[in-house]
């Protein structure tokens, strides 16, 4: 018999529950990051309305994570409607704050009232810290899966001068696919974030990863910070393009220059200083203005020889910029505010913009010329490219956008390197050889895999991207579309690169057997230590290979002449150093990856990492711990 539908059925969800109910729908649940970009957004808010100039973000060794700010203060006092305190108020309801209105935040990042309720409602604890300027108490609140655990009490005195608030909260395992923070897109959003806002102070404190404490308060300028992460690569000018302007309602900040023999481009794009890595209304407008004016420039210097029409990508394939875009009330597609959709601003962007470009390429027409052969250039490839035969494909691939892909298809020569984070990845991009070399960066660290069916793995992301770049699906023996010859497992040297090597292993040993039995997985080994020694550098993988070598030359630590470098991770190293050591077949230490068929092999893998042998580990750490060695 058919159930009955009536109104005692349809359920309301109140205060934060359909975050808890829907996490995806309001955060990126792959890992925390997002939720305390949602946190560093309130801060930087403060920053740009003048009562914030220093945020802290700590990393803890429990995995929770703080956000620390100087500014005004969440409000204390209570809700004219709501009869509780202001930050009850914000914490514990959807789309509840003071950014609705230009009454206290003219720009702002934190739109929809809904960030830092987002962060309460998926964590298992969090705890906030308030002072206010004026008031000589400090106020401290508590919070457990959303709910109050305890009320806003005041815990001790203070000074009346200071003022700022504390977010320290610990993610729910319950709602993420991986608990870690991927550090250095943190850090990259952290470091743009200091460069767009002048006189911010922004601080990461690490004491989970182990890179340490940074501190960013950059003076320098947008195009500063573009050339400075083009890297080796030629670019033409050699001062990046830029223009500013400010109206009303909005300001914005542009820098653009183009490569001369690449298409590894920079293209990074803001709004209130939140990254937009989807792009939207301020990317779409200087796309259009930097064709269409570039276009003019090429027509009125009669440029273009008559078999050839110009079309967009022949003009924006070279193209890197920054945009930075801080408006009233912009529109967003979504939650992860990952792309601009305040169309309403098009035309007037579009319209500023090609007036500063074409100003720019008039004033700079021997530049703009060598612009205008690239462009030409490119469009030549395209069309020669267009009108060679091709072969016939019975299926076109969508390969992973973040794969830099390279020339050959012949996997006798090809290699593939998956490399641990967005810092190395582009550095490993530079330093390859784009006719053998691809290079597939990989965010934070991948999802554990060994307890999880074949058919199931693919539901996450990075997972997705690695067999669709490899070419093979998990548990298929099937290696006829195999793209690459080498796979390359490229993590940083220290135990939290080591963690992710071990988790790819296992990724391949259980759902990708026969690229393991076919000799194609292979571990590179980057350098953990750079010796410098009187006029001579030499590059060391771990603390036995340093002692052998120092041994071996009788060099003493104490030597004047003696310096030793130890690399936080890939990222820190240049892309020359990254070529010499790692990448490079005359220098690189690469492990081939063999098949074994003991049993007890497996079975190690499987206490290591099965969620269900914790006890085994337990018993296993306290007999071998000792084997391991901590500086």
């Amino acid at each position: 018999m058919k159930k009955k539908y009536t109104s005692s059925d349809i359920e309301v969800l109140k205060g934060i529950e359909p975050v808890q109910k829907r996490p995806g729908m309001y955060t990126d649940t792959s890992n925390p990051n997002h939720l305390v970009q949602e946190l560093i957004d309130n801060s930087v808010d403060e920053a740009i309305s003048g009562f914030c100039d220093h945020i802290i973000v700590t990393l803890h060794e429990d995995y929770s994570i703080s956000v620390e700010d100087n500014g005004r203060g969440m409000p204390v006092d209570e809700h004219p409607d709501h009869k509780v305190s202001g930050v009850e108020v914000i914490m514990t309801n959807l789309h509840s704050g003071a950014k609705f209105s230009e009454k206290n935040y003219k720009y702002s990042g934190g739109l929809h009232g809904v960030g830092v309720s987002i962060v309460n409602a998926l964590s298992d604890s969090l705890e906030i810290n308030i002072c206010r300027s004026g008031d000589s108490s400090q106020y401290r609140m508590f919070f457990s899966n959303g709910k109050i655990k305890k009320k806003l009490t005041k815990i001790k005195k203070t000074s009346k001068k200071k003022s700022g608030t504390t977010i320290k909260f610990k993610v729910s395992e319950e709602y993420f696919d991986n608990n870690d923070v991927e550090i250095d897109h943190l850090s990259n959003i952290v470091r743009a974030k200091s460069i767009l806002q002048p006189g911010l102070k922004l601080e990461i404190v690490d004491e989970l990863y182990g890179s340490g404490h940074n501190t960013y308060l950059q003076r320098g300028s947008l195009s500063d910070y573009l050339i400075n992460n083009t890297g080796d690569l030629e670019y033409v000018p050699n001062k990046a393009c830029s223009g500013n302007f400010e109206s009303t309602d909005l300001t914005i900040d542009w820098t653009c220059l183009w490569l001369v023999d690449s298409n590894d481009t920079i293209q990074d794009s803001f709004v209130n200083l939140i990254p937009t890595p989807h792009g939207g209304t301020h990317v779409n407008s200087l796309k259009t203005a930097v064709v269409e004016s570039l276009r003019d420039f090429c027509s009125r210097k009669k440029l273009i020889p008559k078999h050839i029409k110009l079309i967009p990508d022949d003009i924006w394939k070279n193209t890197s910029f920054i945009i930075s875009l801080k408006m009233a009330n912009p529109q967003f597609s979504g939650q992860t505010k990952t792309k601009l959709q305040s169309n309403n601003i098009a035309s007037l962007l579009t319209s500023k913009l090609r007036d500063n470009l074409e100003i720019w390429f008039n004033q700079n027409s021997a530049t703009t010329q060598i612009i205008a052969d690239l462009i030409l250039q490119n469009a030549e490839d395209r069309i020669n490219t267009s009108s060679s035969p091709k072969k016939k494909s019975s299926k076109n691939i969508l390969l992973p956008s973040r794969l830099s892909d390279c020339s050959t298809r012949d996997i006798s020569v090809n290699e593939l390197f998956l490399v641990e984070g967005d810092s190395a990845g582009g550095s490993a991009k530079q330093a390859r050889d784009k006719n053998y070399q691809a290079i597939l960066p990989l965010r934070g660290k991948i999802l554990n895999t060994w307890e999880i069916s074949s058919s199931k793995i693919l539901e996450s992301k990075e997972v997705k991207d690695i067999s669709t770049a490899i070419g093979v699906e998990p548990g298929s023996s099937d290696l006829n579309k195999l793209r690459y010859g080498k796979i390359c497992i490229l993590a940083d040297a220290d135990s939290d690169g080591l963690h992710i090597a071990t988790l790819l292993l296992a990724l391949f040993l259980k759902h990708f057997e026969s690229l393991i039995k076919s000799g194609h997985i292979f571990v590179a080994k980057p350098p953990l230590y750079r010796i410098d020694y009187k006029k001579e550098t030499y590059y060391v993988v771990d603390d036995l290979d340093r002692d052998k070598l120092l041994k071996k030359m009788k060099i003493n630590l104490d030597d004047t002449n003696l310096s030793i470098t130890r690399f936080k991770g890939l990222g820190e190293m240049n892309p020359s150093q990254l070529k010499d050591t790692t990448l490079s077949k005359k220098s690189r230490k690469l492990i081939s990856l063999k098949y074994s068929t003991k049993v007890n092999d497996h079975k190690m893998m499987d206490m290591l990492l099965n969620k269900k042998k914790s006890a085994d580990r337990k018993v296993w750490l306290e007999k071998k711990g000792n084997l391991a060695h901590f500086e």
